[in-house]
């Protein structure tokens, strides 16, 4: 008998995402403030409880691969987040795109920016030919099945929230814009404030007590406020001390 060597898996047949990189010559991807800003902010302030940030990847303008028969087809979200699975590829390195069949782990949430060039194919009205890759409503409800798929309109500040039940995303009807994600322990919604100095509505998590997820900045800052409230108190406490000290026929600067 012939030993025969064992098949090869995905990772070793498959192109990885040294071969599969974000970069594409045909588009540049340019995008204008608010697609820099809003994704911005939502990776600033995506920390659910329920995962280390060891275990969490965010990425905002990154071709995600997910067709592992068609290696070149791709979408590109303008955010989405990975829970589970290691910030780092292979626990070592900074991603140039993310390839499902290497990783293992889907996105968890996707979220869309709704320009009037793309309108049409993020809300899923528009049809595929049959030559032609799926469209992304097609791609995170049919093949990465993508829980929550949060669509947001910054001409009219509207928010739009698919959720997927029985194989297919229904939308929420909302009281409030906003959604909670028990999984994940965290909420998003709108949110009126300023960011990068620019006014307006944004997309931000909130935790469970309803309050808004501190961004880095803004997490430094409120340290600062803490610490000086602090001091003061102390300054107080001991100006307290010293008046009584000083009742008492005590001179502090003497002890």
């Amino acid at each position: 008998m012939y030993q025969t060597d064992p098949p090869l898996s995905p990772k070793e047949t498959l192109p990885t995402m040294y071969d599969l990189k974000s970069e594409d010559p045909n588009d540049p991807g340019l995008p204008d403030e608010f697609h820099i800003y809003q994704p911005r902010l939502l990776g600033d302030t995506f920390r659910p409880p329920t995962y280390s940030q060891e275990r969490v990847f965010v990425a905002s303008d990154l071709n995600l691969y997910y067709d592992s028969h068609h290696t070149l087809w791709y979408k590109r979200p303008d955010w989405f987040a990975v829970v589970g699975n290691s910030r780092l590829y292979e626990e070592k390195d900074l991603r140039l795109s993310y390839v499902v069949w290497q990783e293992g782990v889907n996105p968890f949430v996707v979220v869309e920016l709704l320009s009037p060039g793309t309108e049409k194919e993020d809300l899923g009205q528009s049809l595929r030919d049959a030559d032609q890759p799926p469209t992304k409503w097609q791609v995170y409800e049919q093949i990465l099945r993508v829980p929550y798929y949060i669509i947001f309109d910054r001409y009219t500040d509207t928010l739009r929230i698919f959720i997927l039940q029985a194989d297919r995303y229904t939308e929420l009807s909302l009281e409030e814009p906003r959604i909670w994600m028990p999984t994940l322990e965290l909420g998003l919604g709108l949110w009126q404030g300023s960011y990068q100095g620019i006014e307006r509505l944004w997309l931000r998590w909130y935790d469970a007590d309803g309050n808004w997820m501190l961004t880095p900045a803004e997490a430094e800052a409120e340290l600062v406020i803490q610490e000086r409230q602090r001091a003061e108190e102390a300054e107080a406490k001991a100006e307290r001390l010293a008046a009584k000290l000083r009742e008492l026929g005590i001179e502090p600067n003497e002890l």
